[in-house]
């Protein structure tokens, strides 16, 4: 029996397309280069104006939170100039 060739062509394009159905491994993830310093804003502290006891502890609360934002980028910027060499 004689095969004619559209017939072969769509076998052996069977065949390559059954081959690409393979898992493969995933690809790795691409890494990150950083340069450059890390971005700063500028350090500030909310107005404040207590009328009682109970507002001046709010205003000292957000007081201490500015200065812990404040701290981390100072920390930061630290960490990053002392990484670089």
């Amino acid at each position: 029996m004689k095969t004619t060739n559209y017939a072969t062509g769509l076998f052996s394009l069977c065949l390559t397309l059954l081959a690409s159905c393979v898992n493969a491994p995933p690809s790795p993830a691409p890494q990150l280069t950083v340069t450059g310093c890390p971005a700063v804003v500028p350090c500030q502290l909310p107005a404040t104006n207590p009328a009682s006891n109970g507002d001046l502890l709010t205003d000292e609360d957000r007081a201490e939170a500015a200065w812990a934002d404040c701290a981390a980028q100072v920390d930061m910027v630290y960490k990053h100039q002392q990484a670089q060499p």
